[in-house]
């Protein structure tokens, strides 16, 4: 509108001779051209904007870009441009109404949201042409996010206060309202269901006696009920035409208590009808019927209401199947069609339309991005063969191997294939990035048993990019010296059998109860093999030799593990079968390890028992925020259950160190909520606290420890869990009872650092019992630093 004013203007201004030239078509040429107006912005930076020769001809599309040009600048509220004569030259003026400068804006009020984040809808800038129109969206920015937070009685106003000096201020006045809080569910047009049924199936829920039911409205809450939610579980029931046709928010602004009325039409409630299976070749229709949800039963005779989400799961559960054996360009398309049965019931005809493709062949696998480890240990954790067909679970398997190895960036890239040729082979490319594997750590350390210290450790899994590990640990002080060595080589001479070294010396005073003073030293040679037949399962070959000296001023029982140069000769075989994936925090597969060891007897060295101990650990996920592809690394909440028992047969002679002790996390089987060495063969002992424990007589011969657990993985570095645990140790395998176990439970933090994976746990304990032999439950804090995941 503007530049026709402007035009016309221009036109009153011609003389009669000028308009008489444009009327007929001629264009007009401008001697020379004036601004009007401008104060701060200089003319000749006008007429540059502007765009318009001189002394060549011009036509009214000339001066509309001109006022567009200018009005672009953001210089000016108002543009015209007229035209005249003057002492017969021809004269072109530019009028201009400048805008002005914005000095500053602010923002009163805000409480209930930052003022940070208000601050941040605000796009004026101070020291600019003031730009009303940008204000005004400013304000409906701020406004929107009070609506979105759930403040929907919040008024903004913008209040702009011209200066004397010609500038101008900027106010957002904010009159904060209650926040909207849902105190009823009106649901209009049900009639299947009631509206408590309804509205248990909806984010969006009113406020109720429990802390946790705040009644909070939010815009996103509504939204995804009434998109997803609602239309979810009425098509779990049968009712896929169902829809939410309005929503209302009727609010007491005074209050902020807020009535939310849905109007919905439930539609027709479907049954199954017929189903069947086309474009299947690679497996049978029976193979695929087993997957179908809701077995058979003819048109006429349907019983059984339609489920959406049973149909859903199902039909990428088909998808899958094709994937896992080679099929990955297979399509199942999921059909349905919509009749009414001779009995007058709606129901569906199902379908799976399968376009199965041809088998994708693996041509190559290719590793990209590792720069210091090399391929051969990539390779190994690698289960697809070139030349067989491209399975699904393989792949994601392989996927988890190489990323359990701990040699690379977490998440790693998920992995990419490439066509190989034109028969639909594939090359499939894992993506790597190297990150810093060996870490060197010290600092002082103090515990109960140890006293006070320092400790000394290098530790490099990845030596000479093979997987070649090796670690030394010095742990020493006013109770200790420790010194412990060990090299594991993964693959011995490029075969599959694995190898590892351990060597150590060591003195330990102990403190707790005063047991003593023990000085050990010796190693041990472990070689393991790979059961045939399976990718996770190895079988290990171990022998320990170990000279050690004890020495005690405490009378029996202590006196009987006195032993000057007595030496540890133990043979032993370890079965374990490891699928555990996402460590060093797994989020699901399983561990099982059974070891056997005979020590002393036929193989020489003092004492002569046999020990036995299973573990196992079990995880599974629950839920994970982050998708549902496979290959994702998210944000995971998981069930873990574990378990462990041993026992020991025979004499130990002096090797109690042998034997089995529980509670506590730094010594023995670990037990949260009790001290160390508390949980003996006769019970509980109350006096375990402080640099007081029971002696000897607190390990046993065998024992028997679990642990259920709620964690929270939110990355490879960081695991939150809530747990329960239960255990007991017995004086020998007779003794052994299930049924009394001692319990704890509470709060722990697992986290890998620099310095090694750290933890902290907060347990109650509830079978701790005072000196009186009174009950007496209480929380105990544990901390330690070690690889103990």
């Amino acid at each position: 509108m503007r530049p026709l004013l402007a035009w016309a203007a221009l036109t009153l201004a011609l003389s009669p001779a000028a308009r008489a030239q444009t009327r007929g078509g001629q264009l007009t040429v401008a001697d020379s051209i004036i601004v009007r107006g401008a104060q701060r912005v200089v003319p000749s930076s006008i007429v540059t904007a502007a765009g318009i020769p001189v002394s060549e001809p011009i036509s009214f599309r000339d001066v509309q870009r001109a006022i567009d040009n200018l009005y672009a600048t953001g210089q000016f509220s108002d543009v015209q441009i007229a035209q005249g004569i003057v002492d017969g030259k021809q004269l072109l003026a530019i009028e201009v109404v400048e805008r002005p400068l914005l000095t500053s804006w602010t923002v009163t009020g805000p409480a209930r949201i930052s003022d940070r984040k208000v601050r941040g809808r605000v796009s004026l800038l101070a020291g600019r042409p003031y730009d009303p129109a940008a204000a005004a969206r400013s304000r409906a920015a701020v406004d929107s996010l009070y609506t979105k937070d759930g403040y929907h009685g919040t008024r903004v106003a913008l209040r702009e206060l011209p200066q004397e000096d010609g500038t101008i201020r900027v106010i957002f006045d904010i009159r904060e309202g209650q926040r909207v809080t849902i105190s009823q569910v009106i649901i209009e047009g049900n009639e299947r269901f009631s509206d408590g049924e309804v509205v248990s199936h909806m984010a969006s829920k009113p406020e109720g006696f429990w802390w946790f039911r705040k009644g909070e409205y939010s815009d996103e809450s509504v939204e995804r009920d009434v998109r997803e939610k609602l239309a979810a579980f009425y098509a779990s029931n049968g009712y896929i035409d169902f829809q939410v046709t309005g929503d209302s928010l009727a609010t007491d602004e005074e209050t902020g208590k807020a009535t939310l009325v849905l109007t919905v039409d439930e539609g027709a409630r479907y049954e199954v009808g017929t189903f069947d299976v086309v474009g299947n070749r690679q497996f049978s229709t029976e193979q695929l019927e087993r997957y179908y949800p809701f077995g058979f039963g003819g048109s006429d005779d349907a019983t059984v209401a339609f489920d959406r989400a049973r149909w859903e799961a199902a039909t990428q559960q088909v998808q899958s199947l094709y994937a896992d054996n080679g099929y990955i360009y297979a399509r199942v398309q999921p059909n349905l069609s919509r009749r009414t049965a001779t009995n007058g019931r709606d129901v569906v005809d199902l379908r799976w339309e399968i376009a199965e493709g041809r088998p994708a062949i693996v041509n190559k696998i290719l590793v990209r991005g590792n720069t210091v480890t090399h391929e051969a240990v990539v390779r190994r954790a690698i289960l697809l063969v070139p030349g067989d067909v491209l399975r699904q679970n393989l792949l994601v398997r392989s996927y988890q191997n190489i990323s359990n190895l701990g040699f690379f960036e977490q998440p790693l890239p998920p992995p990419t294939t490439e066509p190989a040729n034109q028969q639909g082979d594939v090359n499939v490319i894992f993506n790597v990035a190297e990150r810093h594997t060996g870490n060197v750590n010290f600092g002082a350390s103090v515990g109960q048993g140890t006293g006070v210290g320092g400790f000394i450790g290098l530790q490099e899994p990845n030596l000479f990019g093979r997987a070649k590990q090796i670690s030394l640990q010095w742990q020493f002080g006013r109770n200790i010296n420790d010194f412990n060595v060990s090299y594991t080589d993964p693959a011995l001479w490029g075969s599959l059998t694995s190898g590892t070294l351990s060597l150590h010396s060591s003195r330990l005073r102990f403190t707790v109860a005063d047991l003593g003073q023990i000085r050990s030293r010796g190693g041990s040679l472990q070689l393991g093999f790979p059961v045939r037949g399976s990718r996770f399962t190895r079988l290990f070959v171990s022998y320990t030799l170990e000279q050690s000296n004890f020495s005690s001023t405490l009378r029996s029982p202590a006196r009987s593990f006195v032993c000057d140069n007595c030496v540890l000769s133990s043979v032993g075989l370890t079965l374990t079968r490891d699928t555990r994936i996402g460590l060093p925090f797994a989020t699901g597969g399983a561990l099982h390890r059974f070891t056997l060891q005979q020590s002393g007897g036929p193989i020489g060295g003092s004492g002569n028992f046999r020990r036995a101990t299973f573990e196992g650990r079990w995880y599974t996920p629950l839920a994970q925020l982050g998708g549902d592809n496979p290959l994702a690394s998210p944000v995971a909440i998981l069930l873990g259950l574990s378990g462990q028992t041993g026992f020991i047969w025979g004499d130990p002679g002096p090797h109690f160190r042998q034997l089995f002790a529980m509670g506590g996390t730094q010594f023995g089987i670990p037990l949260r909520g009790y001290e160390e060495f508390s949980i003996t063969p006769q019970g509980f002992d109350s006096t375990a606290r402080g640099q007081r424990a029971s002696g000897v007589d607190a390990f046993g011969q065998s024992y028997l420890a679990m642990t259920g657990e709620i964690g929270l993985r939110i990355s490879q570095a960081i695991y939150i869990s809530t747990f329960f645990d239960a255990g007991n140790v017995w004086a020998s395998p007779s003794r052994f009872n299930p049924t009394h176990l001692f319990r704890g439970a509470g709060l722990g933090v697992s986290l890998v650092t620099p310095l090694g994976p750290i933890g902290l746990d907060y347990a109650y304990g509830f079978d701790r019992v005072g000196l009186d032999g009174q009950p007496d439950p209480g929380w105990k804090f544990h901390f330690k630093l070690g690889n103990f995941f």
